[in-house]
């Protein structure tokens, strides 16, 4: 009887909330279908609500239909999907009412959309914002996340943003309007994600929205051993005034099951993990039962042990307790206690409760007149380029061809078109952009005349129109600012371009000539510049034969110094009498490590390092003999050089050159006091040496050679500070048939590891390429491969990337450089570093290109702390022996091109 007096109610609620809500037509609804063809809009039949496809909210995505069984046991929304395959970020653009407070729900089923029954793992941003990280784990069961957000632009954009864990998609997005009645009030303008909201005392196990609440909140039944339900099917006044809760839900509540109960307790987790954050507490109560007059129902409420409210005696009617100031709660175990009073006769009572954790939204919006104006040029030039979400942030996503000022709210500084296919004449929202500092429309087909409006920007620096079909004449506020200094202006190869002035009498004049001037002047750069390298050569050889015995240039084999061809001849088997003696009975320690112990000796009046093997190291005679095996045929001057061997029966020894200026990390760390910090121009070439020496063992080498072991305390600083691979007893050859890779067990050192290799034992090249992408990380930042944080432990490159959002080198870059360094060289090493340490080899560079790169890089460095090419040629020639005439060469012709671009520049600065 008890149960069908229920179901009579929920029947009747059901019937009176519909009539109520078709009057309100859904107003404030946006219901979205992700991935619904265009044309097929809906009316979900459970609810009622109003679906329609998302195809006029967003420009790219593929859509998708879930599998046929999960399509049948969930709502109509969900049958549907869309897929981003392409791009990192994905954005639908949703025009809103700014300052009216949302609900707005993203709702996900994966549903093995794709047949590999593989949910993925993604980021969905709102604005320029992390909203969460959706992380999937049942392809059957549906998700959501909501939040409570007031926009300050009559636009939002969500986006889904691809964090290399599997493709983004989404199911549906709907925004309700919640701004009734001044509820959810809050102690600021803060936005909220909805934690929970539960209906307590259900006897349906139904979750309620839409059309039992008329804001199609989620209401999700909540049981608990502990707790009986009580409800009253037969009140008939209205139970919800200002939060206009649905009478389904309010006419249920939950007690204590022990009638003389003093608390009823409920427990809850934040979202997050971390140490503390802060919520809002919203708390519906009405009383469900007729009391007698002797009866009584009064309690405290408490969060984690602190009063809430006091003295609370539900009526017959909904109330709600709240506090606009937010509570500080932990992520596991947080408690709500309902406490009885002990003036009450009945044990307390809740019928519903709201959780919202407050989110930092802290990331301002790029300022809506720009992104109005960039919105409009992107649609008048349909510009291919994946433009979504905001044009500026964050940083991690900023539109290609744009720069921002992020001086309080983004504006937008640059704008580069150029090769971008534009046709038509250049538009006037190009004028909205009033911080525009830097516009490059060239080598496109634009036509018309040259707009007035450009000389009307205040902050425009430079204006780049060159090579386009412009006509008729250039605005005299253009070429007035040109020849003021104030603008650069580049007009040319615009052939029906009219102007009086001498600039543009400059651009028309005979192109043989201008080339010819061109010619000449390269020339005689050049001629000169030829010079300065004769003259570097010649002095470079007669400073170093100064300096260096008769015999110092007799090499041996391609890349042997003097120190490496007298070693060479020393290379052969010692017996354990003579490694003694060499080390005089051992008797001084230079390291320790897994291998055993290296001691200090002197052969022939040459130092060296003898690297004695332990009797408790397993692997080690393996890889003794792997190390002799290789180092006895590979020679190069940026690896350690073995000198010889010892094996007598236990007496296990390898014998290299020494290195006085010990490991790369001591330097780094700062882990002794004989270190010496570094400047930048020491670290590109440490990096570079290092380089060259693994880029060697993978293609100067019969059959190529894999290290397995690249990290810092492998590379070694001789006196001179020239790094050195050291170390190859984890070494492996590819197999002489020309395989790709070879398969083997997992070795290295965590934090140099290639994933790849550690899920596959696949061993490539590119597995060394990721172990030195971390290195020459550590080089940049002088922070160790695995950095401690709040959260635990962090891998150095995570680290970066997450520095690398603020846009600025000087958060990455060791600060005890204090700032000395040319920023251009340092965010190239950071650009060749991160590739290095893609999660996928196929898109890490070759030990080749590294090489090349770096060279680049101590090129732009030198050619800072010399001001120019010409004192830094000169003074290379009295630099240190390590400067060889294949650098000479190299910064030769790297400042070659920069003055043959500086003379263009001068020649033809129109273009």
């Amino acid at each position: 009887m008890r149960m069908l007096m229920h179901l009579l109610f929920v029947m009747l609620g059901v019937v009176t909330s519909g009539l109520l809500v078709q009057t309100q037509f859904q107003s404030g609804f946006i219901s979205i279908d992700c991935g619904l063809p265009e044309g097929k809009d809906y009316t979900e039949k459970s609810t009622g609500i109003n679906y329609i496809s998302d195809t006029n909210f967003i420009d790219s995505g593929v859509s998708k239909m879930v599998s046929s069984e999960d399509k049948i046991t969930h709502q109509q929304q969900f049958s549907y999907l869309r897929s981003f395959p392409n791009g990192m970020r994905n954005c639908y653009k949703i025009s809103v009412t700014s300052g009216t407070k949302y609900l707005i729900r993203a709702s996900f089923l994966y549903g093995n959309y794709d047949g590999l029954n593989e949910p993925p793992q993604f980021d969905i941003h709102l604005g320029s914002n992390l909203w969460d990280t959706v992380k999937l784990t049942n392809a059957s069961q549906s998700s959501y996340r909501e939040l409570m957000h007031t926009p300050t632009l009559n636009y939002v954009h969500i986006c889904l943003v691809n964090t290399g864990n599997g493709i983004p998609f989404i199911s549906a997005i709907e925004f309700r309007n919640m701004d009734f009645n001044n509820v959810y009030k809050t102690s600021g303008a803060t936005t909220l994600a909805r934690l929970a909201g539960l209906d307590f005392g259900s006897f349906t196990n139904l979750t309620y929205r839409y059309m039992d609440d008329f804001h199609d909140r989620l209401w999700e039944p909540y049981s608990n051993d502990q707790w009986a339900q009580l409800h009253n099917p037969i009140n008939n006044d209205l139970p919800s005034r200002d939060y206009e809760l649905p009478i389904s839900v309010i006419w249920t509540a939950a007690t204590p099951r022990n009638a003389n109960g003093v608390s009823l307790d409920f427990y809850f987790d934040a979202l997050n993990e971390t140490t503390q954050q802060q919520c809002y507490f919203y708390l519906h109560f009405a009383e469900v039962q007729k009391l007698a007059p002797n009866e009584t129902r009064e309690f405290n409420i408490t969060l984690n042990g602190e009063d809430f409210y006091n003295l609370l005696r539900p009526g017959h009617f909904v109330n709600t307790i709240f506090d606009p100031s937010p509570y500080n709660v932990f992520y596991k175990n947080n408690n709500i206690s309902l406490v009885k009073t002990e003036a009450s006769t009945l044990p307390p009572i809740i019928n519903a409760l709201e959780i919202y954790q407050v989110k930092d939204f802290s990331q301002l919006e790029t300022q809506q007149d720009d992104v109005d104006a960039i919105t409009n040029i992107k649609k008048v030039y349909r510009v291919t380029q994946n433009w979504q979400g905001d044009p500026c942030a964050p940083v991690a996503y900023m539109w290609e061809g744009l720069n921002c000022n992020f001086n309080g709210t983004p504006r937008i500084t640059s704008l580069n078109l150029s090769s971008s296919g534009l046709t038509g004449q250049i538009v006037s929202y190009i004028s909205k952009l009033t911080d525009l500092e830097s516009l490059d429309l060239s080598n496109n087909s634009l036509n018309g005349e040259i707009p007035d409006f450009l000389a009307d920007l205040p902050s425009l620096r430079v204006l780049n129109l060159h090579n386009n079909n412009l006509t008729g004449q250039v605005p005299n506020a253009l070429i007035q600012r040109s020849s003021e200094g104030a603008l650069l202006l580049r007009l040319g190869q615009n052939p029906n371009l009219l102007c009086e002035s001498a600039l543009c009498d400059q651009q028309t004049k005979d192109k043989s000539k201008k080339n010819n001037r061109v010619i000449y002047v390269l020339a005689s750069i050049s001629a000169i510049l030829v010079l300065l390298l004769l003259v570097l050569a010649t002095v470079n050889i007669i400073y170093i034969k100064k300096r260096k015995p008769k015999n110092y240039f007799k090499v041996h084999k391609e890349f042997s110094d003097q120190t490496g061809s007298q070693l060479e001849s020393k290379r052969r088997r010692y017996s354990f009498n003579e490694v003694s003696n060499m080390t005089n009975n051992f008797e001084r320690v230079l390291g320790r490590g897994g291998f055993g112990t290296v001691y200090y000796g002197i052969i022939d009046d040459i130092q060296v390092a003898v690297k004695m093997l332990s009797q408790s190291s397993v692997q080690g005679y393996q890889q003794f003999l792997a190390e002799v095996n290789i180092l006895m045929r590979v020679h190069h001057r940026n690896l350690t050089s073995l000198i010889g061997y010892c094996n007598e029966e236990t007496n296990i020894a390898l014998i290299y050159e020494y290195m006085e200026n010990g490991n790369l990390e001591e330097h780094l760390l700062e882990k002794n006091s004989r270190t010496r910090l570094f400047n930048w121009e020491e670290r590109l070439t440490i990096a570079m040496d290092a380089a060259q020496g693994l880029e060697y063992l993978h293609n100067g080498c019969k059959p190529p050679i894999i290290h397995r072991d690249v990290k810092c305390t492998n590379i070694l600083l001789n006196e001179n500070f020239q790094a050195k691979m050291s170390d190859l007893g984890l070494s492996r050859s590819f197999p002489v048939d020309g395989g790709t890779h070879v398969t083997t067990v997992i070795a290295g050192t965590p934090g140099y590891l290639d994933p790849e290799y550690q899920v596959s034992n696949r061993l490539t090249e590119k597995s060394d390429v990721y172990s030195f992408g971390v290195v020459l990380l550590e080089i940049i930042t002088g922070k160790p491969a695995i950095l401690k944080a709040v959260e635990g432990k962090i891998h150095i490159s995570e680290w970066v990337k997450s520095m690398l959002a603020k846009g600025d080198v000087k958060c990455i870059v060791d600060t005890r450089l204090q700032g000395d360094f040319e920023s251009s060289s340092v965010w190239r090493a950071v650009e060749i570093a991160m590739a290095s340490v893609s999660n996928k080899s196929s898109k890490r560079p070759y030990m080749t290109d590294i090489v090349t790169e770096l060279k680049e890089c101590l090129a732009m460095e030198l050619a800072r702390k010399h001001n120019s090419c010409e004192t830094m040629t000169m003074s290379l020639a009295t630099e240190s022996e390590s400067s060889s005439l294949a650098s000479s060469i190299m910064m030769f012709f790297w400042c070659l091109n920069k003055e043959r671009n500086k003379a263009k520049t001068i020649l033809n600065p129109s273009g």
